[in-house]
């Protein structure tokens, strides 16, 4: 049986992701959406210097929202510089959702110079979520994106072109299709 899980989509819009890393971004975030089924909860949150949610909280994965999600992709632009704490701090908020499992997975080409503060983060609020990283690009910081993925029970997956992002993103939504164990209790007889 898959759990019923709340998907959220961190994407980074910042000015190193222009050109063909924000295509790629957009198609790879595009596929997620269309990967979600209608039990399934889900929210996108784009940062570069401020970011921004879709929805104050996650909604169902039903057609409306889907069309909605899939407008505000199609808008996003690369500007500005990489601010990742703060939204990453949003994705990390467990707010009491009624889903057993968040899978966060956030997509970037990884340009940040604070990753100790990043993984300090990641240890102490990750909770019941799992943070999977995706990076995007010809050369990602793949020392960031591989241990954030550690820090956060996840995997990496390294998209470097455009071709490749269905691919990618098959092989990672395969991933999150196999159900978790969570609070698993052993009980020997006497």
């Amino acid at each position: 049986q898959r759990p019923m899980p709340n998907v959220l989509l961190l994407v980074d819009t910042s000015g190193s992701m222009g050109g063909a890393s924000i295509l790629q971004a957009k198609q790879a975030l595009l596929m997620a959406v269309d990967q979600l089924r209608p039990e399934d909860f889900f929210n996108i949150i784009e940062f570069n210097s401020n970011f921004t949610e879709l929805w104050p909280e996650s909604r169902p994965a039903m057609p409306a929202a889907l069309a909605e999600a899939k407008l505000w992709v199609e808008r996003l632009d690369a500007n500005g510089v990489t601010e990742i704490m703060g939204p990453l701090l949003a994705a990390l908020e467990d707010r009491a959702e009624h889903t057993p499992l968040r899978q966060i997975i956030f997509i970037t080409d990884g340009c940040v110079g604070n990753e100790d503060a990043l993984f300090d983060a990641i240890n102490t609020g990750l909770g019941r979520s799992r943070l999977f990283t995706v990076g995007i690009g010809s050369a990602p910081n793949s020392h960031f994106m591989e241990r954030a993925a550690t820090f956060g029970r996840g995997s990496f997956t390294h998209i470097g072109t455009p071709s490749e992002v269905s691919l990618r993103m098959g092989e990672l939504f395969a991933k999150l299709e196999n159900p978790v164990l969570a609070d698993i209790e052993l009980v020997w007889p006497d």
